[in-house]
């Protein structure tokens, strides 16, 4: 059986066929590029996809407030306590960092990865991916060990990711402390459920979101690499805070003196109203629910204190156990947003259309927080640790994060 036949075989057991339709069309390159990435795709996977597009799995769980340390409310006393307890763990390099890099900055008017955007409102001026590196550097002159650091690319954005640090000689890092991985795609599906073509010879696919992490840092043997290397922890958050602050030595220590598997900050709500997602109990287990799915009963429910019950917003700075990670599988519940593409058509046209016409799958970091045992959840300062770079103008966007950034350094 040919090569051609044998793929063939798979995409018919599943109806999918249609992807082999101009392969006639193809020259002999574009033909080993498309089995190939046919090959790649798990039709299981997709089929079950499509199957629960339109489930809600969260919408008969019990949400229960989940309890929350306040940085700002610790002693002098515990903080040194925390602070030597982490500042061991990084020294004893027992922890490595990781940004999820995967997206491009096209929402904010910039062409090429968004961990390269320039920001300009800062003096000197420096790139999202050399702020990071600073606080790197800063840890590395008050605990002398320069910590791992991973690099999330994706498909569409490795290449540029890796050229980038290497035209700028990795920040005075170091090479060898610099690791990339790319995380995994997921082809796109028409309404009928039919996976689509971008181009004649090759799949629509798509990043399968940053909770895609958990299956590219086993499948790129980053996890292997860990524990050869005696990394028993992984701090994780979003390339676009430029605030973020993984290795804060109190909230590696408290982790570590209180056995927890996985820990997140929070910044408490401006307003019952904000749209931000809540760290929460999900039928008992760790999780974090949409702002969507809390009532307004919930949202405005509050403790003797006066403290929002569900006030806790989930911003994207997590450290989890090595040991956690490896439980944590590729069977994460995956969204399904239904959004407007050009594709290639059977009649071999291209798709116009003015409705969507697609689903696009994504997995949510936080959908695997429900496998840890525990979750110790820092509620910090956002002026000290928030300052997100989502758009091009107006909230979240460079100017405001910016001002936030120069905020902070003129406090420290």
């Amino acid at each position: 059986m040919s090569r051609y036949e044998d793929v063939l075989l798979k995409l018919k057991r599943h109806n999918q066929e249609q992807l082999l339709n101009f392969y006639n069309e193809l020259d002999e390159k574009e033909k080993a590029d498309l089995l190939n990435q046919i090959d790649k795709i798990n039709l299981e996977q997709v089929d079950e996809l499509y199957a629960h597009r339109k489930d809600v799995p969260d919408a008969n769980k019990k949400i229960e407030n989940i309890p929350i340390v306040k940085k700002e409310k610790l002693s002098d006393v515990e903080k040194e306590e925390y602070s030597k307890i982490g500042e061991k763990i990084i020294k004893d390099k027992k922890i490595a960092v990781c940004q999820m890099a995967g997206g491009q900055g096209t929402r904010l008017g910039h062409n090429g990865p968004k961990g390269t955007l320039i920001v300009d409102k800062i003096n000197p001026p420096k790139s999202i991916f050399e702020l990071f590196a600073d606080k790197l550097k800063k840890t590395y002159e008050t605990c002398g060990v320069k910590v791992r650091w991973y690099v999330m690319t994706s498909n569409a954005n490795d290449a540029e990711t890796r050229k980038f640090f290497e035209d700028n000689n990795y920040f005075d890092y170091g090479k060898e402390n610099v690791k990339f991985f790319v995380q995994g795609e997921l082809p796109l599906l028409d309404e009928n459920g039919k996976i689509v073509l971008k181009e004649k010879g090759k799949v629509f696919m798509a990043p399968d979101g940053n909770g895609g992490i958990y299956e590219a840092l086993r499948k790129n043997e980053i996890l292997d690499e860990m524990k050869k290397d005696g990394i028993d922890y992984l701090g994780i958050g979003n390339v676009d805070n430029i605030l973020i602050n993984m290795l804060d030595t109190i909230f590696i220590g408290l982790m570590v003196k209180n056995n927890y598997e996985l820990a997140t900050k929070t910044t408490t709500k401006v307003s019952p109203e904000e749209k931000v997602g809540v760290v929460c109990l999900m039928d008992g287990k760790p999780g974090v629910v949409e702002y969507t799915e809390i009532t307004e009963e919930m949202a405005n429910e509050r403790n003797e204190e006066g403290e929002l019950l569900f006030g806790e917003g989930y911003f994207g700075c997590s450290i989890f156990s090595r040991t956690l990670l490896e439980r944590i599988t590729d069977k994460l519940y995956f969204h399904a947003a239904f959004k407007k593409n050009e594709y290639v058509l059977p009649n071999g046209e291209i798709s116009q259309s003015d409705v969507p016409n697609t689903y696009k799958f994504e997995a949510f970091i936080f959908e695997g927080f429900n496998v840890s045992k525990n979750l110790l959840v820092l509620s910090v300062n956002r002026k000290d640790e928030f300052a997100p770079i989502k758009n091009r103008e107006g909230v979240d966007s460079v100017e405001t994060a910016a001002t936030l950034y120069n905020e902070f350094i003129n406090r420290s």
